[in-house]
């Protein structure tokens, strides 16, 4: 196949549709191959395809273009700083105006500044000729990388510029064409990378998770915590219920391992070991479904204090959110502006509270219903009988107690927090946090967990309680849970849906050891971003979107691999 170079100045403005039909797929494909071969041959010809190393040659004093705004921000229109600076980044457009005037918005680190390179200062500054200035002027596209050493003015309609004193140079060529914006979801997600470029949302979103992360670390650091990093692989997943991923035994063990559910059990035998305050920031996986609001690997904070009550967790959980609330609003209102306001109003302390077991009663059937005994071998078939009475739908398969009452919660009480003011859902019955604390609520005289959960929006946000430090209570309560989802309606495994809960004897061994009355606490990253960056969707949180994301890119790719083959064949290649 012959390419000409000529081509490609009718394919400007760039975008992605195939000029042969379609947006997607095999057209697409043979498009951007298209495009690619002919900007290939454009700067072979033109000697340009280099990929050249920063050097440091004395000329020019190397900055960022954050720091160039804030220096030369009082520069004077008409003006010219007498320092000659060297700026990298990436075009964003290029404007020529006439053939002796070029006009260059470069962008890095998130912020724009305007390049100008005037053909008749260079030749006067360094012998530049109008046949190589014209050949930048054809070459520069939109998407390279370019460095520009010159000097800072301001133009007369008040642009702070960067006038060139040497001609820019190429730093990394673009050889596919990059678009204005993305709009096709599939594709924003497949191409990632250039999602980041050309949608100012989508890069803010990741940006405000980085700040997020940042805020969390110097909160939990300013009040004495530690980090510290657990294992992710093990032969037990431990921390929570949820189905693990497992993977074969490495020459190094006979046994299949497990990705870590939570990090909880590893961090309170840190806490054994004399560690008082201690925290981790890290992923962990659940090999579970995959919706708007939830991921199968995810990133997720911890922190264990020694010596704190459930009403130190609350008040610790107030003042994180709250500050990260006005951090992100600082944020949004600055340098994250396409991002939505926060209500700060909203964020008020002390924030709601409802007890778990009195609101589901006062909310079914009119405030008419009333709990069985949930610590009775019977209490799932007596709650089942309870909620038949009063006309409740009962879900099919019939879910082990703990789910069940989750469900519950999750249509009568969740929902009260989804005007936005932060809710904490308290004492739990003890079926539901087998590593927590427990006591008789003297109001209901059920065994309750001393727990809460936050919920902002309708969506968990954090779950804390006070761990449950005796070792033969502990024990008690992982049998009692490994045999409710054994026994759950009489069914194998495989076909309930559920999975055995193996008990952790090392932990509990631990425990033995003592461990002292603690508080722990847990919350997901992407839950927060979701929350402070206005989406409803964790996909957009993660870099590369959820696993099934991650996933089709792999498809993609290979795809993209057989398509070039199909095209090359008869073809020598290097």
């Amino acid at each position: 196949m012959n390419y000409s170079t000529s081509c490609l100045q009718f394919l400007r403005p760039y975008a992605w549709k195939s000029p042969i039909g379609g947006s997607g797929g095999i057209h697409a494909t043979a498009y951007l191959r298209f495009y690619h071969q002919a900007r290939h041959d454009e700067l072979t010809q033109a000697n340009a395809l280099r990929y050249p190393r920063i050097r440091r040659d004395g000329v020019g004093t190397p900055m960022r273009i954050p720091a160039f705004r804030e220096k030369y921000k009082h520069v004077e229109t008409g003006a010219v700083a007498e320092e000659e600076v060297v700026l990298q980044g990436r075009l964003q457009s290029v404007r020529r105006a006439g053939s002796k005037l070029i006009f260059l918005n470069i962008k890095s680190e998130f912020e724009h500044v305007q390049g100008l390179c005037n053909f008749r200062k260079l030749e006067a500054a360094t012998g530049t000729t109008i046949d190589s200035f014209k050949q930048l002027s054809r070459l520069l596209n939109r998407g390279d990388i370019v460095s520009v050493t010159g000097r800072a003015t301001r133009t007369p309609t008040g642009e702070l510029t960067l006038e060139a004193t040497r001609m820019p140079e190429l730093l990394s060529p673009t050889l596919v064409p990059l678009p204005v914006k993305l709009a096709d979801e599939d594709t924003r997600i497949q191409q990632r990378h250039i999602d980041m470029l050309v949608n100012r949302k989508t890069i803010d979103t990741l940006r405000v998770r980085s700040h997020i992360i940042k805020h969390m670390r110097d909160f939990l650091h300013a009040r004495g915590f530690l980090e510290f990093q657990t294992p992710i692989l093990a032969d037990n997943a431990g921390g929570a219920v949820a189905r693990p991923f497992t993977t074969t035994a490495t020459h190094e063990s006979d046994k299949d391992l497990s990705l870590r559910i939570a990090p909880e059990l590893w961090l309170k035998r840190l806490v054994v070991g004399g560690v008082d305050k201690v925290f981790e920031l890290g992923p962990s996986f659940r090999n579970e479904g995959i919706d708007q609001t939830h991921n199968p690997e995810f990133t997720t904070c911890e922190f264990y204090n020694a010596y704190a009550s459930l009403d130190d967790l609350i008040a610790l959980t107030e003042d994180l959110v709250c500050g990260i609330a006005h951090h992100a609003q600082s944020l949004v209102s600055t340098s994250l502006d396409s991002l939505p306001p926060i209500d700060l109003p909203a964020y008020r302390r002390p924030f709601r509270q409802m007890e778990f077991i009195p609101s589901l009663e006062s909310a079914i059937a009119g405030g008419e219903f009333r709990m069985p005994d949930l610590s009775a071998p019977s209490a799932l078939d007596d709650l089942v009988a309870a909620l038949a009475t009063h006309g409740i739908t009962i879900p099919t398969p019939l879910p082990v107690l703990p789910k069940l009452l989750d469900q519950l919660a999750a249509t009568y009480i969740e929902p009260h927090s989804a005007d936005g003011a932060p809710l904490f859902i308290t004492h739990h019955p003890v079926c539901m946090s087998p590593l927590s604390k427990s006591f008789v609520c003297p109001a209901t005289g059920q065994a309750v967990s001393a727990r809460t959960e936050l919920f902002i929006g309708g969506m968990e946000i954090a779950n804390m309680y006070e761990e449950e430090n005796d070792p033969f209570a502990q024990r008690r309560k992982f049998v009692e849970q490994a045999r409710r989802h054994r026994d759950v309606d009489d069914q194998p495994l495989s076909e309930s849906g559920e999975e055995e809960v193996a008990i952790d004897e090392g932990y509990v061994q631990a425990l033995e050891s003592g461990l002292p009355p603690t508080g722990g606490w847990g919350c997901g990253i992407e839950r927060l971003v979701m929350l402070f960056a206005g989406t409803r969707r964790i996909s957009d949180c993660l870099s590369f979107g959820n696993l099934r994301n991650v996933v089709g890119v792999s498809s993609l790719k290979r795809a993209a691999t057989a398509v070039g083959e199909a095209d090359g064949a008869g073809e020598e290649t290097k």
